[in-house]
């Protein structure tokens, strides 16, 4: 599925709620789904990592659509490289905590 139609059917299956909900509502939810993940990530449980993994994208996606942002545009400043040093792969510093 590509992003554009990810959008549409977030859209259609959820954005009524969503709008109910509105952004902060939203965000929060998002957040919600993100400690779930982090769970997840230390568990090491691949299946719950999938799943938390598919509940932060389609937070995300919600958000996205509620805010009129478009993610293929969004996510373009990805399409060549890292966006702050242009490289592929990445050529950037890493910091002392490791990013």
């Amino acid at each position: 599925m590509d992003l554009g139609a990810l959008e549409a059917q977030i859209a259609a299956t959820f954005g009524a709620r969503d709008r109910a909900r509105g952004v902060d509502g939203t965000f929060r939810r998002l957040v919600e789904e993100i400690g779930e993940l982090a769970k997840a990530l230390r568990v090491g449980d691949r299946s719950a990592l999938a799943l938390e993994l598919s509940d932060v994208v389609a937070w995300t996606v919600s958000i996205a659509v509620l805010c009129g942002v478009g993610l293929e545009e969004a996510l373009d400043r990805y399409s060549r490289g890292c966006p702050r040093c242009g490289a592929s792969p990445c050529r950037c510093p890493m910091d002392p905590r490791g990013r």
